[in-house]
């Protein structure tokens, strides 16, 4: 008798002990499935800017969205597939649609509509970039008659600067790139859009500035389809360890992301 509850005991034991060592891949899996369902996370990524992607000198790319969303499909086990778009208005729309599972962008109310988004990753700055030789040497030197102000379409800056500016023009532009020739063109005389993405487009312009002062911040979230959100606290845990083991710091100063600041 003593031998069979000794056997009993035992077995109990051994159970115990595989669901502890199999629980934590069995709810990983799960997550893996609700971010990836396809068994490939696909990550929507624009050129341009270092909080989506940019390339080095040797071409190799670097950007918050590309590098987190690589962190985080190891992290599952799953495939990556980076899917490009001209601008994240477009990016957005595809996580909507479920045809993208993974991105960072801006984290606006208006967007909380669509997808659903982790806690913030970090914060930037909202600026302005006018060229070589400009009139505008301050933000208030802006709101005059016959200044255009050029936007990314669909971009926070498209929604928000009309309000802020009654007098000036506002200008939208199809991509970052566009924008860059519009200005060599005259079809704009500034560039509003976030500073990271205005450093970017400096470093291809000589002689451009951006003003001093800002005109907000974004704060910059993983964005994933909505009908998700069990997903939600993985992805929390994901910034929060991304930011404490110096990862974060890391991915900023790969992709030369300047003007962020820092988010509690």
């Amino acid at each position: 008798m003593r031998t069979s509850l000794g056997h009993l005991a035992r077995a109990a034991l051994l159970a115990v002990a595989v669901i502890s060592l199999h629980g934590a891949p069995v709810r990983a899996d799960g997550e893996a499935k609700l971010l990836a369902p396809s068994g490939t996370l696909r990550v929507g990524i624009y050129p341009g800017s270092p909080t989506s992607m940019v390339t080095d000198a040797t071409g190799k790319p670097h950007g918050l969205a590309y590098d987190l969303g690589g962190e985080l499909a190891k992290r599952l086990g799953v495939g990556i597939d980076y899917v490009r778009f001209q601008r994240v208005a477009d990016i957005v729309t595809a996580i909507h649609d479920g045809q993208v599972d993974f991105t960072v962008t801006n984290a606006t109310p208006a967007r909380a509509n669509e997808v659903s988004f982790s806690q913030p990753v970090l914060s930037i700055e909202l600026g302005y970039l006018v060229p070589a030789n400009s009139p505008i040497g301050k933000i208030e030197d802006i709101d005059r008659p016959g200044v255009k102000i050029g936007v990314t379409k669909g971009s926070t800056s498209e929604r928000v600067l009309p309000a802020k500016f009654r007098t000036a023009t506002i200008v939208p532009a199809e991509s970052v790139k566009v924008a860059i020739a519009m200005f060599g063109r005259g079809e704009i005389d500034l560039y509003a859009t976030n500073k990271p993405t205005l450093f970017e487009m400096s470093d291809q312009m000589p002689g451009a500035k951006i003003l001093d002062g800002n005109w907000g911040l974004e704060h910059m979230a993983i964005a994933i389809p909505r009908g998700r959100e069990d997903a939600l606290p993985l992805l929390n845990r994901f910034v929060a360890e991304e930011r404490s083991s110096g990862a974060l710091e890391t991915i900023q100063q790969q992709a030369g992301l300047r003007g962020a600041t820092k988010t509690k």
